[in-house]
């Protein structure tokens, strides 16, 4: 399909999965309160009882769902740093090497497009992701283009049958759509992983969860709680 539609399909889903994102408050709602309603944090005597999550750490649980097509990219992604080595070091002609590398991109797009179709299909399978199930439906009925897409630029490259510049064009185009597609389900993954730490944490009786992203966070035993082993486990059984 057409990369601005697609594009414009993948935008418009992400919007819908924002506006849920924003239910989800790392304040635990009061026990008194209305359990969907952010609540205003008040301290008391003895300050916030304060758990943290970290989000990347607890993500593998997803991603660990399709290790082996992780593995393939993986394996792609290495494939590639050894042919740049060899093209510098001069043991590949560069004919050979711009050849092989093109053959290689595609072959990595590919497969780093599968991972997420696959876990959009996953997701879409599970009850655990039911509020949002028609917006991902509508994401991977136009992924399926993609992914096609990115198989027959793979055969094309193997073959040859293009120039230069309008592979390089094609390529562009397709991995601009996979990034749109990678961020959207990072979003809604990221979404479950934030309803599973203030679940956990309302049973703890804490008032307030912090996300530790990429940040050096100091965990006073006395006052804090890491939740991310617990999240892991709720999450677990997701996909």
């Amino acid at each position: 399909m057409p990369r601005n539609t697609l594009f414009i399909v993948l935008a418009s889903v992400a919007l819908v999965i924002a506006a849920a994102a924003l239910v989800v408050q790392f304040v635990v709602p009061s026990k008194a309160e209305n359990p969907s309603q952010p609540s205003v944090v008040k301290a008391g005597p003895a300050g916030l009882k304060v758990g943290f999550v970290n989000v990347d750490a607890a993500g593998t649980v997803f991603l660990d769902a399709v290790s082996d097509l992780r593995n393939r990219s993986n394996a792609k992604a290495k494939e590639i740093g050894e042919l740049q080595m060899a093209y510098s070091s001069g043991t590949v002609k560069e004919d050979q090497y711009q050849k092989r590398a093109g053959e290689l991109s595609t072959e990595l797009l590919e497969v780093n497009i599968s991972v997420y179709t696959t876990l959009l299909d996953r997701m879409i399978a599970s009850s655990a992701f039911s509020d949002v199930r028609s917006s991902l439906q509508q994401v991977r009925e136009q992924a399926q283009p993609m992914l096609e897409s990115a198989k027959s630029l793979t055969s094309m490259a193997k073959r040859g049958v293009m120039s230069a510049s309008e592979f390089q064009m094609r390529l562009s185009q397709l991995q601009g759509g996979y990034s749109q597609l990678e961020k959207l389900a990072n979003q809604v993954l990221t979404l479950k992983i934030q309803q599973a730490a203030v679940k956990i944490a309302v049973a703890k009786g804490l008032d307030l969860v912090l996300q530790q992203n990429g940040v050096v966070l100091y965990p006073g035993p006395a006052t804090s709680m890491d939740l991310t082993e617990a999240v892991k486990t709720e999450i677990s059984g997701y996909l």
